[in-house]
């Protein structure tokens, strides 16, 4: 990562920037298993990596806000976005643990599109990161995928209710209701999550471009 930083705020940029490539990576495991193209317990194996290595990263960037006594953004905005970046790949986990563990079968069209609007936010996140180290000069950049995201929230809000209303309408199996409602629950909970990102780094925007 150039840019001229110091130190400090390079490593700073690069664990978020590390774990924002995390849930890009997690948000394509999530999409194979809502396609069922893979093999669950596989997939398992590979969240629950992608999950740990997170939160080492979350982990040292804790350390880091301990250590530093100037740091490149407001710590508390930092202590909130290591924590809520790692929050995305808890959730993504949690959804594909789920599907393991209920043995869910099929994913509606629904819920892989809820997938898929997830792997589209995942990657606005890790683009808005990567313009982090020059926000003053990439403000409009981080504006616009911020913007995105926030769209791809408001899609799946809709969505997860007409997915909703849909498993009560046409499901007659009360433990394939339980099964999928928490899935789905899951699914747009990361999307929420996802737009609570968008939301304080509009605010580091503010205090710092």
């Amino acid at each position: 990562m150039g840019f001229g930083l110091k130190p400090r705020e390079e490593k700073f940029y690069g664990y978020l920037l590390e774990n924002t490539q995390l849930i890009r990576d997690a948000a394509d495991v999530l999409q194979v298993a809502l396609n069922q193209e893979g093999d669950l317990p596989e997939l398992m194996i590979q969240i629950d990596e992608l999950e740990k290595r997170a939160d080492v990263n979350t982990a040292k960037i804790i350390g880091l806000l301990h250590k530093t006594f100037i740091t490149p953004l407001d710590r508390e905005d930092i202590y909130a976005i290591a924590h809520k970046l790692d929050d995305v790949i808890d959730c993504i986990q949690g959804v594909i643990e789920r599907m393991e563990l209920y043995n869910a079968g099929t994913a509606s069209e629904g819920a892989r599109e809820l997938g898929a609007l997830i792997v589209k936010a995942s990657k606005q996140i890790d683009k808005s990161f990567s313009y982090l180290p020059e926000i003053k000069k990439q403000r409009e950049k981080v504006e616009e995928r911020c913007a995105k995201i926030i769209e791809y929230e408001i899609l799946g809000d809709k969505l997860y209710r007409q997915e909703m209303a849909k498993l009560f309408r046409e499901v007659t199996d009360p433990i394939e209701i339980i099964k999928w409602k928490e899935i789905l629950l899951q699914l747009e909970e990361t999307l929420d999550i996802s737009e609570d990102i968008a939301n304080l780094l509009k605010g580091v925007i503010v205090k710092y471009a």
